[in-house]
């Protein structure tokens, strides 16, 4: 038997959510990172072609991706004890 029945078991505990918190501030910085200013017919901008928005972007987002996949697929301590 449990000893405090009140205690809910969640799937998620608090390291989960902060991993999810992280991931989804990376993936949102990832594509701020990727914005800018695009070409157009009359004048060609290089900037499309930038390394922060090329390889830097990406990565940061791919980063955040692994970080909610682990937040998801990670299992929480059990914090309840059974007398």
């Amino acid at each position: 038997m449990k000893k405090n029945k009140n205690v809910r078991d969640f799937a998620f505990d608090k390291m989960n959510f902060i991993f999810l918190a992280v991931g989804m501030l990376l993936v949102i910085l990832g594509f701020v990172l990727m914005s800018g200013g695009s070409s157009s017919q009359e004048a060609f901008n290089p900037d499309i072609f930038s390394v922060r928005r090329i390889k830097v972007a990406p990565v940061v987002c791919f980063i955040g991706f692994v970080s909610m996949i682990y937040a998801i697929m990670r299992k929480p301590k059990d914090t309840n004890t059974e007398s």
